[in-house]
């Protein structure tokens, strides 16, 4: 009887998760009811990002912080690039950048820093100056040697959008828990990648260096990004959420640095000039990691 009481919690539930991923579209009585959660809704809706369980020092018996590259031009990690046009999806569907970018001018994100060690905090002011670029044409050098000020016509605005992001750098922690007796991996920190706005769509200046524009703390954004949805391409019913995809480590990464010695160098600094030779060398840190489960249980 317990058994059958079980399932029937279980089957409820996934029912309940599937109900209100239609967003009332099904309810709706005009287009602008989409989306909105009925009051039946509200006062049953428990959604929210599964909360960590705490880990006390003493049951980590082993870790290692490394930081990892996630290129979006990969198939597998497209979901994290699109939509890059929002003009024709729901309010509830945008890319990661922009889902971050819109945490942070709401104030519901507020822990961004310039680095992955997070030795500076960033100021809104800070992260907009990193997101548009002004430039003024010979024609309105040329009025303003005339006299003119007024030279808006001669002002061009070169701003940067999710469309330009090339990756994302995340910083997370390997560990094994002893209590558990398994690996574990926590993500601590993300970052997008895009060229330097400075420099983008110049043609006198060849620069092709791509750099994280900011530093986000992930588990101060965890609530903004559970509230957004990702495509599910093998059931629109029953959309993902970013931080359902981000913990879950639905993505394929490549290492690029890992806690060391030599004061966190990059792989790219001891393995210079062969980028296979790179990419052997972070499979190698995988192998590593991935070995030291199995190795507690070696005696």
């Amino acid at each position: 009887m317990k058994k059958r009481n079980i399932g029937i919690f279980i089957l409820a539930f996934v029912w309940g998760q599937i109900t209100f991923a239609q967003s009332n579209l099904l309810n709706a009585k005009k287009p602008s009811d989409i989306g909105k959660k009925t009051a039946e809704q509200l006062a049953v809706d428990n959604d929210k990002p599964l909360e960590y369980g705490y880990i006390d020092d003493r049951d980590v018996l082993w870790s290692k912080v490394v930081w990892e590259y996630i290129d979006l031009n990969e198939r597998i990690n497209l979901p994290y690039y699109y939509p890059v046009d929002t003009t024709s999806v729901s309010t509830d569907r945008r890319s990661l950048f922009d889902t971050l970018l819109r945490g942070i001018k709401s104030g519901k994100i507020t822990e961004v820093y310039d680095d992955s060690y997070f030795t500076a905090k960033m100021s809104k002011a800070e992260i907009t100056s990193k997101l548009y670029r002004i430039d003024t044409t010979d024609a309105g050098f040329d009025e303003l040697n005339a006299g003119n000020t007024n030279i808006n016509e001669y002002i061009d605005k070169v701003n940067l959008t999710s469309q330009d992001i090339e990756g994302f750098k995340i910083k997370g922690l390997w560990y094994f828990d002893k209590r558990q007796g398994e690996l574990k991996y926590r993500l601590l920190a993300l970052a997008p990648v895009a060229p330097d706005v400075q420099t983008m769509g110049r043609e006198d200046v060849d620069v092709s260096e791509q750099l994280p524009l900011f530093w986000v703390w992930f588990p101060d954004a965890r609530k903004v990004l559970h509230h957004m949805k990702v495509f599910n391409q093998k059931n629109s019913a029953y959309p993902i959420t970013y931080d359902h995809l981000l913990n879950a480590r639905r993505f394929n990464s490549i290492i690029y640095r890992e806690e060391n010695i030599y004061g966190d160098r990059d792989v790219a600094d001891y393995v210079k000039g062969n980028a296979l030779f790179q990419v052997l060398e972070s499979n190698k840190i995988k192998d590593e990691i991935r070995a030291k489960e199995s190795d507690m249980w070696n005696y």
